[in-house]
């Protein structure tokens, strides 16, 4: 039998332990971070307002820092940074959202606050939960789904690579069901659904393996 496994993937190639800092003193704390995100109805983290701008990246005023005083040329440097950084982190997450379909949860993003008093995600992860079906063969796609989504985007983080990583061997011990079943059981038999009620029917079991890939 499969074992759940909860995967998290998530843009590693943003995350502060992956990148060097924009600028001296750029870097925020994790409480500043979760301060700066709301909560939507689906319970994902979301910037505030973002719900209206949908997934659009924020723009600040263009030479201006916060207070309206002009920038200086290492804060119009860091804000072309975390602009482009926000792009990416964006496209990345919605790439791992459209592959897995319905498997996936809402993204949640942590975010820098700029010179210009805007924020920009610097850093993303899309839930994406997987749970034994009712069949091997329908874990056998489940599986499949999680790795195309582990590696939809264009560029796949080195903990998006161990998901993929991860769902490949659910694969690997999916296909050793059917075959096992197909050698050892005629047709017909009943074997389909005892697997079914021993994976518990696609729902996942608390002795289930899980995976929790944040950076």
């Amino acid at each position: 039998m499969i074992s759940a496994v909860g995967i998290r993937v998530h843009s590693c190639r943003s995350c502060a332990a992956c990148v060097p800092p924009l600028a001296s003193g750029a870097a925020s704390t994790a409480a500043a971070a979760r301060a700066e995100k709301a909560t939507r109805a689906d319970g994902a983290a979301v910037e505030p307002g973002r719900e209206k701008r949908a997934v659009t990246a924020p723009t600040g005023t263009a030479g201006a820092r916060a207070d309206g005083q002009a920038q200086s040329p290492e804060e119009q440097a860091q804000l072309a940074a975390l602009r482009k950084r926000d792009a990416d982190v964006r496209a990345h997450e919605r790439a791992h959202q459209m592959a897995a379909g319905g498997l996936a949860g809402g993204a949640t993003f942590t975010y820098q606050r700029g010179p210009d008093g805007q924020l920009y995600a610097i850093g993303g992860e899309v839930p994406i939960t997987i749970a034994p079906g009712r069949t091997p063969e329908e874990t056998l796609q489940r599986a499949r789904t999680v790795r195309s989504a582990a590696l939809a985007p264009a560029e796949p983080s080195g903990p998006d690579r161990a998901v993929a990583a991860a769902a490949a061997s659910m694969e690997a011990q999916a296909r050793q069901e059917i075959g096992a079943r197909s050698l050892s059981a005629p047709r017909g038999d009943r074997r389909t659904e005892a697997y079914g009620a021993m994976s518990g029917r696609g729902e996942a079991q608390p002795g289930g393996r899980s995976l929790d890939l944040v950076a």
